[in-house]
Formats: structure tokens, sequence, C-alpha cells
């Protein structure tokens, strides 16, 4: 879970790499460094720091030419984010730069082998990914001792080396880590995410498993892609189509509050993307992999997870195909006795969640079809799946994901929507209903910004609700917890009697949703019995089943879209109760937005 950028070209490579890691920067931010060489005198500078790429940025000095680099923003997964584990890390002579995303398994058994009597300087593996080829460059070019190393290396990584006797290369490799190329007259981009290449590139090229890059600048600046034993391969070409103005904040003060902003256009787009001939559809080849099957498995984590939630909820109730949802890192070593008439719907934000490759892959050596949904349909997931269907959110920054999780809702309602037999209401009317209720509770933010200051005022809170306002409430809390570090739970609201009643003490927060008619009274029951106990309640009703005392009514829309217009008043009381914490809001402690490790 880390950000990686390196160039070689006719810009200033400084100037790209810090720019590209500013934008990689959700991807993993405890550390960062740059290594570059200065054309004033031909000697590699390197510069590393625990903390932010502002800190990097204005804590050195960036005046000499230079037109080739590699840089990295770090989540830390071996070491303590210190300035000796920061990226990128030197083999022992110095000659080989590394910088990389991923784990590497074996690199303590590597160690044993190849290493003795090497000393390192960090506590990660990458170092020993640089010593390794250093140690194999004694009897071998620099090449050959590159894909040595890597046919030796288990696990993920995404790597650009530069070679101190040849500064007009960057070499790269990828294996279930995200790493692309950008293209342009300018020269050579490498980023482990699309935006890190807006900018410089005119076209990106997808890096396969297994594949090794050479970039050279030599005059014109160019690339050759290569498999793991040296034959040439193609990559194939994309236009890019991602500016600037889509990856800043637009006026906003954070990220998430554009992105839960953006959430009645993202419903919008969704409908236009998905509507053909007034009627909303899926491919043929989507349609076709459901065809004759028994089961839905769905696989997912963390937010995606509580989409999968709700999903199988449309695909029972309007596909009438039995569902279930399995957490991505359990089922990958934990699978339960599967139906063989199955398939596996896979939901990824990023597409690149290493969990999910795992689970993925184990499951087509099973024989199993697999459909991903997901923001990013030029991902390793989607690529690697027999479909995949995107949720056009667009790009989403913050880490604490709003817009993203909305979108993936709204493609799985739209899907089981379509692979209904009977069609109980008209979706896309009702869609666009949703949309304008969304932006009616937006417009009303700083009212709930006054409520959270004014009721949210313990370390400890409950989210609570029944069917699928339960489903809300998990997301609910995660978002709470994942921005503003309260402890927060969701629970069904019948199970707060089943012991966990016992936390509830004076003034602690249960913030109750109510949007299902068959089960009004029954959460508002439990919400009398939190209050006997000193709760302070916050009430979330749409407003046919509203009552005057309750703290946020929302407009009426149709029961089964409710829980993509719940989830909008607990993202802005996340996002308040952060900024009233003076927190950072986009970039959470501890976490990143894209997943890569296991």
């Amino acid at each position: 879970m880390c950000g990686i950028v390196g160039y070689i070209g006719k810009l200033k490579a400084t100037d790209v790499i810090l720019n590209g890691l500013k934008k990689l920067e959700y991807r993993g931010y405890d550390s960062c460094g740059i290594s570059f060489l200065n054309e004033e005198n031909y000697k590699y500078v390197t510069y590393k720091t625990p903390g932010r790429v502002d800190h990097l940025i204005n804590s050195y000095d960036y005046k000499m030419n230079n037109f080739i680099g590699i840089g990295h923003t770090r989540w830390a997964t071996h070491g303590k984010p210190n300035q000796v584990n920061s990226h990128p890390h030197s083999s022992a002579s110095e000659r080989f730069i590394v910088v990389h995303n991923g784990v590497i398994d074996n690199y303590k058994e590597l160690t044993a082998r190849y290493l003795q009597g090497f000393s390192f300087i960090s506590e990660t593996d990458t170092e020993v990914i640089a010593d390794l080829i250093e140690n194999f460059a004694k009897t071998m070019s620099t090449e050959e001792a590159i894909r040595k190393t890597l046919s030796l290396l288990e696990g993920s990584y995404a790597l650009l080396v530069m070679d101190k006797e040849k500064n007009d290369t960057i070499y790269a490799a990828k294996n279930k880590s995200p790493l692309l190329i950008g293209s342009s007259d300018k020269g050579v981009t490498f980023g482990s995410d699309l935006m890190a290449l807006v900018g410089n590139s005119d076209y990106y090229y997808l890096i396969e498993d297994k594949t090794f890059i050479v970039a050279q600048k030599n005059g014109k600046t160019t690339f050759q892609a290569y498999d793991i034993i040296g034959k040439s391969v193609k990559l194939q070409q994309h236009k890019m189509d991602l500016a600037d103005n889509e990856i800043d904040k637009g006026g906003y003060e954070h990220f998430m509050l554009k992105e839960i902003s953006e959430q009645p256009a993202v419903i919008r787009r969704i409908i236009s993307k998905y509507l053909i001939n007034g009627i909303l559809e899926v491919s043929e080849k989507t349609k076709n992999l459901f065809k004759n099957k028994k089961r839905i498995y769905i696989l997912a984590a963390g937010t995606s997870m509580h989409a999968g939630f709700i999903g199988r909820f449309y695909f029972e109730n309007l596909a009438k195909i039995p569902t279930e949802v399995f957490i991505a890192s359990e089922f990958a070593y934990n699978p339960p006795l599967l139906e063989k008439d199955a398939l596996f719907v896979l939901i990824s934000q990023s597409g690149e969640t290493a969990d999910l490759r795992t689970c993925l892959v184990n499951v087509k050596k099973m024989g199993y079809e697999v459909l991903t949904i997901t923001n990013v349909i030029t991902s390793t997931l989607a690529r690697e799946a027999d479909h995949a269907l995107e949720i056009y959110a667009g790009p989403e920054i913050a880490v604490a994901s709003t817009k993203a999780y909305v979108a993936q809702v709204t493609v799985l309602a739209i899907l089981a929507y379509v692979l209904s037999e009977e069609k109980p209401f008209d979706l896309a009317f009702e869609l666009s209903r949703l949309s304008v209720a969304m932006e009616a509770i937006i417009d009303k933010k700083e009212y709930i910004e006054k409520l959270v200051e004014k009721k949210l005022k313990k370390r400890n809170c409950f989210y609570i609700g029944r069917g699928i306002d339960y489903y809300t409430s998990l997301e609910a809390a995660l978002k709470l917890k994942e921005i503003s570090y309260i402890q927060t739970e969701g629970f069904a609201a019948g199970e707060l009697k089943h012991g966990t009643i016992a936390l509830i003490e004076k003034d602690v927060p249960v913030i109750a949703i109510i949007s299902q008619k068959a089960i009004n009274h029954n959460t508002r029951n439990n919400i009398q019995e939190v209050r006997a106990r000193g709760a302070t309640t916050i009430i979330i009703a749409t407003e046919a089943l509203s009552d005057s005392a309750d703290d946020i009514i929302l407009s009426d829309v149709h029961e089964f879209l409710s829980p993509l217009l719940t989830v909008i008043p607990t993202q802005l009381i996340a996002y308040y109760k952060a900024k009233e914490l003076k927190l950072d809001i986009d970039k959470p402690r501890n976490l990143a937005k894209s997943v890569t490790v296991e």
C-alpha cells in the first residue's frame, strides 16, 4: 500500500515525481523519499523523510537539473515509519537504488541463501531486493541480474530500479501490485496509479504480472517490455482521459466533503451509463454469467463488504437468487462448502485489493466464473475476472470511501433489477428521485455540523438499525471510526439487549437509522431502552416514518434505495466530527486507500 512514481525524459524529473507523489499520498503517507541524478555533477541524490510529501518537498533542495529519478510514499509493512526504513533503498555498495510496493514473503530465506555476510541498514524486505540485484550483477548484466532476482521473489511487488552505472535507464517490474506506464513526447512516467501519470502522459499502458520494463533516454525516451525470461512482449495502449481538474479539491476544504457532495451527480452518471433506449440494462455477457446459477457469493472487504450486504438484499429480493457475503481475507484461506452452480461477485473500489486477488486466483482454479464490480475498469481484478462492471464514481482521493460506496450499491441495485423477472418499480425513475433527495440533505450539512457539536461528546458511539438499516449502520460506524478515531460500532438494534446495552451509560451517543416501515416501531423501542440508560440519541428517519422529535429527516425514497440516502448524513457526521477534532480527514492515521498487501 505505497505510491510509486518514476520519470525519465525531457522534463525536470523531481517536479514530475514530487507532483505525482502528492497525488498518490492517499496510498501511503507515513514516510516518503526520492532519488534522482544531478546533471551538474552526475551524482545521485537521495532524500528521505518520515511524514508527508510536503515535508519532503520543503526540507530539501531541488534546484539542480535532473531528467531521471524514482520516488515513493510509504505505508509501513516492514519496519517503523522512520527515515532509515523509508524508500528508496540502496544496495550495499549503493550502485542500485530501488523503490518497492508489496511484500516479499521469502525475503528471509533469500537472505540466508544468497546474502550471507551482507549488512542491512533498514528493517525492510526491499533492501534485500537491492542487494540481490547487486550480488547477481557481479557475474551478469544489469537486466539479467534484475530478472534473476525477480525469478526468486515470492509475494507481491511493483519495482523501480536505477543503476548508477547506467544513467539513462529505469528498470521496472510488477507482480500482483499495480504499476502503469505513461508516455508522451515529454518522456516516460511510471506510477502505481493512473493519477500519477496525469499531466505528463498522452497514453498509458497496463503492465501484466511478471513483466519486466526497460525505459531509456537515448535522444528520444522509449521503453520496451519483456517477460521474465527476456522475451519481448507488447503492451496495450490506452489514451489518457483523466484531467488534473478531476483530482483537485474544486474549492472544497477536503476531498471527503467534495466527494460526499458529488454523490447525486454520481447517481445521475450511473443512470446515463446503464440506461439504454430508456431501459436500464447490462451487457449480455454479464447476464449470461448469472444463467442457471443457484447461488451468488459476494467477496469484498471493508466498505465494499458493506455494499455487498446490501447487494445480497437486492439479489435475493429482486433477482430471487440466494446470496452469501464473505470477508475476502477470511475466504481466501478458509473457504466454506461451496455450491457447484454458483457465481462469484468481487467488489473492490480500486480493483487491486490483495485479498480479493488471492480469492480470484483460488476460485478460478476451482472452475468458477467471476464478475468484478470496480471503479477502475483497467485494474487487475477487472482484467482477470470473466467480466467486469464499472461503477463510474470518478476519482476518489479521500481514504474514507463515500461516493464509491454509493456507486457500488447503485450498480448492484441495477444488476439485480435487470436480472429480475418482475420489475416491481421503475428503478431509473426512483434513482432520479434519490439523487434529488441526496442533494436536499447535503444542502443541510451546516445543520448536521451543529448537531455533531452538540451531541457527539464521548469517545465511543453506537449506530443501530434493523434490516438494511443495519447494513448502513455498519458502514456508518466504519466511517466515524476511520476518520475521527472514536470507537464506534454498528449493531442490529435488537441485539443491543443481548450484551451490548451494558456499555450504554450517560451521554453515550446512540445513532438510530429508520427507513423501513416494517421495523419502525421495533427500532424506536430500542431507542427508548438506551435513553432510559442515559444515552444521547440521534435519530435519522425518512419523512413518512419520522417523529417530530427526530434529529435528521430525509425525503422519502423507495425503501429498496433508502441505504443510498441514509448513509449520506452518517458520512457528514463522520466528516464534521473529525473536523471538530482537527484531524487529517483525507488521510487518517494507519490507513491507506488501496490495500495492495494481504
